[in-house]
């Protein structure tokens, strides 16, 4: 799914800090993305391919790839930073695969630890610039920065081929509010139930209920908000719930605290 940014006029990107909790659907968008995992790990599903990120992990996302987590370690923190097709046109200098949408090989590789602390305190830097002017220039820099410390490095992330039915059911329980019937889905991917179910947890490492159950909530955030223009049990039936019962039992074993009405779905 092609996702708007919405980058405010003038800015060349956005910096963010990501931490463990409810994942983010699959996604792409036309700006280029680079993501270094901190602290704790992920697995991310890149493509048809499945890469298990530790901390250090200097990982590039570029235009045309779809890309989502799709399992988390409790303590999983990231940073990512995006950055405007005319940033990466004025930084990047041909021949370059910074320039292309979707480049062959593999652009996830681990990077120094001093390194690594310099790019993170670079982005926490960047993160909280509301001047445009420091923001850009900080962005550009990053960019060059990142790119360099990739160059540097050979100690690359190796991905593992996913299977396409593996592939396939997690593209229609991101999209698909009714596709969390096993034997339905098994039959769409051309599959049984229990091989599929077998195949998606060994691939992924995370079980094929608990992906579901993940992006049933992300939905569910996503409609509710805080609760100003939606009832929870309207957003929780429209995410994928069966009931208001199922979704409460799945919202707190996934974060650990009972929903507060007033407050964003995801917020303590």
């Amino acid at each position: 799914m092609l996702d708007d940014l919405k980058l405010p006029p003038g800015v060349a990107g956005r910096v963010g800090h990501h931490v463990a909790g409810l994942p983010v659907r699959a996604h792409h968008h036309v700006e280029l993305e680079v993501n270094l995992v901190v602290r704790g790990s992920a697995t991310y599903l890149l493509g048809e391919r499945r890469y298990r990120l530790e901390p250090g992990a200097l990982t590039w996302l570029f235009p045309a790839q779809d890309h989502v987590l799709v399992d988390q370690s409790a303590d999983h923190e990231l940073w990512w930073a995006v950055f405007s097709p005319d940033l990466v046109g004025r930084v990047a200098t041909e021949p370059a695969p910074l320039l292309d949408d979707d480049p062959a090989g593999s652009f996830s590789r681990r990077i120094p630890i001093g390194m690594a602390r310099r790019l993170r305190v670079l982005c926490q830097e960047i993160h909280p610039a509301e001047d445009h002017v420091v923001a850009n220039t900080g962005l550009a820099y990053l960019l060059a920065l990142s790119w360099q410390a990739f160059q540097d490095s050979d100690d690359v992330v190796t991905g593992t081929d996913v299977h396409p039915a593996v592939r396939a059911a997690a593209q229609l329980l991101q999209t698909d509010p009714r596709a969390g019937d096993l034997p339905r889905l098994a039959r769409t991917v051309g599959l049984s139930p229990g091989h599929l179910s077998r195949l998606f947890k060994s691939q992924t490492g995370i079980p094929l209920h608990r992906y579901r159950n993940q992006q049933r909530l992300h939905r569910f955030q996503l409609a509710y908000g805080n609760g100003e223009h939606t009832t929870a049990l309207s957003a929780a039936l429209s995410a994928g719930f069966g009931s208001y019962a199922q979704f409460y039992r799945v919202f707190r074993a996934e974060t650990g605290h009972a929903l507060i009405p007033g407050r964003p779905a995801g917020e303590r």
